[in-house]
């Protein structure tokens, strides 16, 4: 099937015309190496911008995307609630943080439960509570930190604005200060990855010619996130997915497992694509 797909474009080749970039990109997981590199200005002058990456949820050999929104946009936040120290078995000469931290997680929870229309997506994730280090004590301040993400680019920026809100809020009605840092200079916020319908269109034609219609799928919309999405913002683009899962290499487990195995029979199929 590579073959085929081979001396199809070779016979096609005073048809095709014009320059390809391959981009090998730093910083791609949580440092937004994409963004960085548009403003380098070395992708000023590209009409289209193609990704692959490998799935283990799809079986090596298969090919997938959909057109439209594909990937959540995401940033991350942390947050130090201030309290004043004091001895657990006088809780009124204290001002706990913890009670503040308590009340500020489950008021998150509610941005996506009551604030967000229910046909919409949005997560908002506290990832860690740092506070405190004896069971008698309760402790002068409390960090937390954690991820939100939307798959609208106004609702990014509405969830944004309410963490800070509600944090803030939150450790002042239990006599508290907080400072909520969302950051944009370390984690670039991600925009939302939408594939452009057209270069999407084209290159399921070529998987299609490359693998078979059967073997090329429709790809459910997820909440991960991808900074290639940073390209969709600047040019046409589009993400594609290429299979590695493979029952006897067990390269089935997801890709942040520390079991993650690569089926390396898939990449001849990536690069061909």
């Amino acid at each position: 099937m590579l073959l085929g797909a081979a001396k199809m474009l070779h016979s096609k080749r005073n048809e095709l015309k014009g320059t390809v970039k391959l981009v090998f990109q730093p910083g791609e997981e949580g440092h937004a190496g994409a963004y960085h590199m548009l403003q380098d200005g070395v992708l000023d002058d590209i009409n289209g911008i193609l990704s692959i990456h490998v799935l283990p949820t799809f079986p090596t050999g298969a090919v997938a995307s959909r057109p439209g929104p594909l990937l959540a946009g995401s940033g991350f936040f942390s947050a130090k609630i201030q309290g004043k120290g004091g001895h657990a078995a006088s809780p009124h000469k204290a001002r706990d943080p913890i009670l503040a931290v308590a009340f500020s997680i489950i008021a998150l929870q509610q941005i996506a439960s009551r604030e967000i229309d229910p046909l919409e997506a949005a997560v908002i994730t506290v990832g860690f509570i740092d506070g405190g280090q004896a069971g008698n004590v309760i402790p002068e301040s409390v960090r937390i930190g954690g991820t939100f993400r939307s798959l609208s680019n106004e609702g990014l920026l509405y969830i944004q604005r309410r963490i800070k809100e509600i944090i803030g809020t939150q450790a002042a009605v239990h006599q508290c200060s907080a400072v909520v840092d969302l950051m944009e200079n370390l984690h670039s916020p991600h925009p939302v990855m939408i594939n452009d319908e057209a270069l999407y269109e084209h290159a399921r034609k070529v998987s299609e010619a490359l693998v078979g219609e059967s073997n090329v799928h429709i790809m459910p919309v997820t909440m991960g996130a991808e900074d290639f999405s940073f390209f969709s913002k600047k040019t046409s683009a589009a993400i594609f997915v290429v299979g590695i899962k493979n029952e006897t290499l067990k390269s089935g487990q997801p890709l942040h497992s520390p079991y993650f195995v690569v089926d390396e029979e898939a990449l001849p199929i990536g690069a061909a694509l």
